[in-house]
């Protein structure tokens, strides 16, 4: 977040009812005066560079929005491989996902106030009037609360914030008179049929024309929703309150906040991820920093600073308490169960909580953030982009990246508060990786798998609501930006909110429901910024002093389990737990061990619940194993070199890409297109790569046939009309039951979406040259440098040159949940004559790829197996819940598994969660 500059020193307390300027004034204070202090540590980068990585940054943004307003505008989003619009209801449903398309022209208000921090006031001006003549809010559309909320309400309200600010310097926006808050207050009314529960907790959906229940809305069901779902509304609403007068909208944010807060599970003070709205029930009960809770504390702090009330301050503190004593696991930060903080739930972190180093930031918490931010990075450097999800010993859980900017928010808010260059070379290997590895020539694309390079035809909204903006404002001096950015606070989706609104039409009544329910520690609540000595003890090399031991925590650690490990057990001498992958069903104490699970004490029922969660993620790691990797399509000839990478499914038969150099070639069609008989075009395909059409006949067949006719390789393209890799999951072809050793070249599939796209290239440039591998190659930079106009920009010359991935490879992308992935979109039988035989290949098998153990480095004789050594965690808790009692001796075996269902249930659940 960012607020007002000047004020109090930072070691001066602010009074308990302070007015806001004095609140917002030490908060901001305290983090402009950090940035003076360091002068050492990384090299400083001059002022030139800063000036050209910002040109970059404007550029890389011009790019994505002008390719955006050309090829999509007025759909919601852009999708960049096939340089088109994505309009709900047009194109395959992808889930949840399609909830924050509204046919509102999403990306076009997303971006409004991006337009103005980025000095690009003509296009704002011009980009409002388009809002105000194109966007219609009135859809007969089902959209997310929380999606429409922080993205639509929010941008509006950013766009109102930025057009009155211009209005009043005199030169842009004269003409404007509130239309896009008119525009805000008509959504905010459209939203408010939502919180019509008994809770006061928000339906998670809602229909922008007919609202909710009514037949015709399709929606209104629904019973459960996510903490940040109904946690994150209080900055908007109350903003659109404070801007119109209306108090109703501020009223219901806070009914739902002091819902959420009231069903903390109170002895562990945490909440869980998901929520009857009914009821008030946990439906999810673990709990982290991340997807489905993330800003919920978030707004917890910024409503406090941005409202000036006490309350948002207080909760956040015990909430803030509870996550440092149960969550944070310096540097990582791992979900536990509400009820058992101890016990950890999840082997796994996802991308979302890359935003908590920043919240620290403002929290005045440094070192922990500096510390989970450099893990992040270490991610990074390995993968060129932070995965959806990645495992304790950093290895890919869920392979893909849409783009999304919390990295570079904490980048921006550490550099904020530390000064230290360190954190301008972090934005630029970002800036870097983005254009080598996600630029295509119609915007950036999303990373299908950050292990292979591989794109997804995705684009989403909040690429150019707060990537760009962070970007920018990293490398930014104050003269560089139009208007003082410290007068704003940053809402979750970067949008700007004046600080002035706590002192705007305060008319509504507060219910401070903090202490009636928990007995508060003074000394949780300091009412002090941090001063720069506490910050940065008289060392400026302070920062770099917490990032050097982590420098290598992601390549040259050993994998090691998450379970806090009992210190006091191993200094008596006790053995370690029985670990799953070591369990022995013939071996009669590693039975006994197992039925002394969860009978004798507390201690015992927490190995029971790891060994039952090592069980089941190691069944599952199995069941993944036994799938091949994916392969790659490379459209490497003109005018593509290399910068389209099309995933593809690999083939049990024929040549492994995998093990053989890759296959190079054009592409032609073979006749007849299905390839179940003789071709009789053999001199079309002879050295060439044959494309077949899906159906008819065996896979093995197909190959056989075009490799008689002298093909090269293969590539099968699906005759499902519309079907995609981005809504169903992508299979293996099967052989026929017979020998296949005779089939000797490469076979990959490709659904009919991405295999349009080669068609497609086939018609307009009639020679196309592919690459078949199992990760795709290096362009040849000196032809593409021929084709390309030259450039007054250099680093746009250098983005040009770096399109797309030069190491990228084809992956798996649905590693989501079942429920992003349309059932009905994988065409397993596309037709009765359809007798291939696909090896099915489960959203929840595509998790991990086999590969990618070779990824993690071996360190054999230079570390021990960290399994068996100490963690710094050295007490144990007993469970909080009353109503379970671990301490039974002699339990049955029958019981004990019974108290373990509920556990077990819920890892299978997240498992499955999608982020």
């Amino acid at each position: 977040m960012s607020a007002a500059g000047g004020g109090r020193g930072c070691g001066s307390p602010v009074p308990q009812r302070a007015p806001w300027s004095l609140v917002a004034a030490t908060a901001a204070f305290c983090l402009v005066s950090a940035t003076s202090v360091w002068t050492a540590g990384a090299a400083p980068m001059s002022r030139e560079e800063k000036q050209k990585l910002g040109n970059q940054v404007l550029e890389m943004f011009d790019h994505a929005y002008g390719n955006y307003m050309e090829h999509a505008y007025p759909a919601d989003e852009l999708m960049p491989l096939t340089c088109r619009g994505r309009v709900r209801g047009q194109e395959p449903s992808r889930g949840d996902v399609d909830d924050a398309l509204g046919k509102f022209s999403l990306t076009l208000i997303d971006s409004l106030d991006t337009l103005v921090v980025l000095n690009k006031t003509k296009e704002f001006e011009e980009a409002v009037r388009k809002v105000l003549r194109d966007v219609n809010l009135d859809n007969d559309v089902v959209v997310s609360v929380f999606e429409t909320n922080i993205r639509v309400l929010g941008g509006l309200l950013g766009g109102h914030s930025l057009a009155i600010m211009l209005k009043e310097k005199g030169e842009y926006m004269q003409w404007y008179n509130d239309e896009l808050l008119q525009m805000a207050k008509q959504l905010g009314y459209k939203l408010l049929p939502a919180f019509n529960t008994t809770s006061g907790l928000p339906y998670p959906r809602i229909n922008l024309k007919f609202g909710i229940r009514k037949p015709e809305a399709r929606t209104g069901t629904e019973t459960d929703t996510c903490t940040a779902c109904a946690g994150t509304l209080i900055l908007e609403f109350a903003a659109l309150s404070r801007f119109t007068g209306a108090t109703i909208f501020e009223e219901y944010a806070r009914k739902a906040l002091d819902f959420l807060w009231e069903k903390r599970q109170r002895s562990s003070n945490l909440v869980g991820v998901t929520i009857n709205i009914h009821t008030g029930d946990w439906v999810r009960k673990d709990s982290g920093v991340g997807a489905g809770i993330d800003s919920y504390y978030e707004y917890l702090l910024k409503a406090y600073v941005l409202l000036g009330d006490d309350s948002f301050l207080e909760r956040f503190n015990t909430h803030y308490d509870a996550i440092m004593r149960y969550i944070s696991q310096p540097p990582l930060l791992l979900d536990v169960h509400i009820h058992k903080p101890m016990l950890n739930a999840r082997t796994w972190m996802d991308a979302l909580l890359a935003f908590f180093p920043g919240l620290q930031v403002l929290k005045g918490d440094i070192r922990p953030a500096i510390e989970t931010h450099e893990m992040l990075y270490q991610v990074i450097k390995k993968h060129n982009f932070l995965p959806e999800a990645f495992t304790t010993d950093f290895r890919v859980h869920w392979a893909q990246h849409p783009l999304r900017p919390e990295f570079a928010e904490s980048t921006y808010f550490l550099y904020k508060a530390t000064g230290d260059p360190y954190y301008l070379e972090v934005g630029k290997t970002l800036i870097e990786n983005l254009n080598k590895y996600a630029r295509v020539p119609c915007g950036f694309a999303a990373m299908k798998d950050v292990r292979t390079g591989s794109h997804e035809d995705r684009m989403d909204s909040f690429f150019l609501a707060e990537m760009f903006k962070y970007l920018y404002l990293l490398f930014a001096d104050k003269e560089d930006i139009i208007f003082d950015i410290e007068d704003y606070i940053f809402t979750t989706e970067a949008h700007l909110l004046p600080l002035w609104l706590s002192t705007t039409n305060q008319n509504i009544s507060k219910k401070n429901t903090t202490s009636e329910y928990t007995e508060l520690d003074d000394s949780n609540f300091d009412w002090t910024c941090p001063n720069t000595q506490i910050l940065f003890p008289n060392d400026p090399l302070y920062a770099q002093s917490i990032r050097e031991p982590l420098k290598n925590v992601v390549d040259k650690s050993c994998p090691r389990g998450i379970i806090r490990v009992r210190e006091e057990s191993f200094r008596s001498g006790a053995k370690p737990p029985l670990r799953a992958r070591d369990f022995m069903a013939t071996n009669p104490e590693h039975l006994e061990i197992l039925k002394k699970m969860g009978a004798a004490s507390s201690i015992d029922a927490e190995d029971g619940l790891r060994f039952m969660q090592e069980m089941i993620e190691l069944s599952s790691q199995q069941q993944k194993e036994q799938q091949l990797p994916p392969r790659a399509v490379q459209i490497v000839s003109h005018p593509f070199f290399g910068r389209v990478v099309l995933t593809a499914g690999p083939a049990q038969f024929g040549l492994d890409l995998s093990k053989h150099k890759e296959t190079r070639g054009f592409v032609a069609s073979s006749k007849p297109y299905n390839g179940c008989s003789e071709l009789t075009n053999p001199e079309a395909v002879m050295g060439k790569i044959a494309l077949i059409q899906r159906g008819q006949c065996m896979f093995a067949e197909k190959a056989r046939n075009i490799q008689n006719a002298g093909a090269i390789g293969g590539i099968v393209i699906d005759d499902n009309e519309g079907s995609s890799s981005d809504t169903a999951p992508l299979f293996q072809m099967a052989g026929d039951g017979k020998d296949t050793d005779d089939i000797q070249i490469p076979m990959l599939f490709l659904f009919s979406k991405e295999g349009s796209i080669i068609l497609d290239a086939i018609r307009e440039y009639e020679e196309v040259e592919v690459l078949l591998s199992d990760k795709a190659k290096d362009r040849d930079p000196d032809l593409e440098t021929e084709e390309l106009p030259s450039s007054e920009n250099d680093s746009q010359n250098q983005s040009a040159e770096q399109i797309v991935s030069s190491s990228q490879e084809v992956g798996l992308v649905d590693q989501e949940s079942p429920e992003e992935s349309s059932p009905n979109s994988h065409p397993e039988s596309s037709s009765p004559a359809d007798t291939d035989i696909a090896a099915g290949v489960s959203p929840s098998e595509q998790n991990s790829n086999p590969t990618e153990n070779h990824e993690t480095t071996s360190l054999d004789g230079e570390c021990t197996d960290l399994d068996n050594q100490l963690q710094e965690q050295s007490e144990t808790e007993e469970d909080s819940n009353p109503n379970v009692s671990w301490g039974k001796k002699g339990q049955p075996i029958d019981a004990i598994l019974a108290d373990w269902n509920e556990d077990i249930e819920a890892f299978e659940m997240m498992e499955k969660d999608e982020l």
